[in-house]
Formats: structure tokens, C-alpha cells, sequence
């Protein structure tokens, strides 16, 4: 009974989400030089579908695993904080790739877990407008003040940033910060 409770909450998830990500990377870029990054989204091949699923475990070096894992576990706790961990993550990871794989340049590959962490940012930033409560306000401002300068990457321009998954990333987390509204509005 301890062992399904310890496992059903989500930071329990997100601690072993992240471990899974730097052991993944470590096996990627010690034993097999950055192979893994070809399972990534290739857009509108069929072999690419299965980056939607894998491209968010998946990183172009230690370097960006970094840079990912910071607002990957600042903003979970936030989402966490609200109790919709699992479906923004779900949803985002989904989103991301999809219109990932539908829209991007032909000949790319997409990986990182940005997607899934623009669909935070979706979510948090979106809550507020949707809610209109002051907790869901407050989380709202506190996103903005601190990854408000991040929104531009859902804006293509930038080299190498894949700006279609943060888009719908941000688009899946959107999502959620509305049904989540409207779920709540219909119960008061």
C-alpha cells in the first residue's frame, strides 16, 4: 500500500522522470556518441512518428539536457501546485510532436523536452485568464515574471530551436488551463 501511494504522486514522477532523462543522455553521449537523437520527430515520415513519443526523453548533449532540466522541474512543481502534472504533461508531449511532425521543415529532426515545457508555461500563464481565481492569477504573474522572456520561442527565427514544439507545446498546455477552467466552473 506505501509503495502505490509513494509512486502515485506526481513529484515521485518527476523525480524519476528526470533521472530517466540524465541516464539516458549519459548512455547517449558516453557509449553511443549521439546516436539515440535519430529516434527524435522527423516531419511526415512515417519512421518519424515515433519521435512524438521519444523526442522529449531525447537531448543534443549534455548542454541542452541542462538548459531543459532547470524549467522542466521549476515549472512541474508549479503545474504540480495546481494538480494537473500528468494531462499537461501528456497533452503537451502530444501536442508538441504532433504539430511537430506536421508542420515542420522536411529533412529535420526534433528533440528535447522543450515542448513539454512550453506546455507549462502554456498552462500556468493561461490558468489565471481562464480561472480568474487569485491562486491561479498569482501562479499566472509568477510564470510570466520568471519564463515570460522565454515566449519568443514559440516564434520561428532562431537556428536550431524548434520553435513548432514550443508552439503546440504552449497550444496543449492552453488546452488544459481551459477544460481545467471550464471543469471547475461547472462544479461551483
Amino acid at each position: 500500500m506505501f509503495k502505490r501511494r509513494l509512486f502515485k504522486h506526481p513529484l515521485w514522477g518527476l523525480l524519476g522522470l528526470t533521472l530517466f532523462l540524465w541516464t539516458i543522455e549519459i548512455v547517449d553521449q558516453v557509449w553511443l556518441g549521439g546516436g539515440l537523437d535519430r529516434y527524435g520527430i522527423m516531419p511526415r515520415r512515417w519512421l518519424g512518428l515515433r519521435g512524438i513519443l521519444l523526442a522529449p526523453f531525447l537531448h543534443g548533449g549534455f548542454e541542452h539536457l541542462a538548459a531543459n532540466t532547470l524549467p522542466l522541474l521549476g515549472l512541474s512543481l508549479l503545474v504540480m501546485g495546481l494538480g494537473d502534472w500528468w494531462l499537461t504533461t501528456l497533452l503537451a508531449l502530444l501536442t508538441a510532436g504532433t504539430g511537430t511532425w506536421l508542420i515542420a521543415a522536411t529533412g529535420s529532426v526534433h528533440i528535447g523536452a522543450s515542448g513539454v515545457i512550453f506546455g507549462y508555461i502554456g498552462c500556468l500563464t493561461l490558468r489565471g485568464y481562464f480561472e480568474r481565481s487569485p491562486v491561479a492569477i498569482g501562479v499566472s504573474i509568477l510564470t510570466i515574471g520568471l519564463y515570460g522572456g522565454s515566449l519568443g520561442g514559440v516564434l520561428p527565427g532562431q537556428a536550431g530551436v524548434s520553435w513548432e514544439g514550443h508552439l503546440f507545446g504552449f497550444l496543449g498546455g492552453a488546452l488544459v488551463a481551459w477544460v481545467r477552467s471550464r471543469k471547475r466552473g461547472s462544479q461551483h
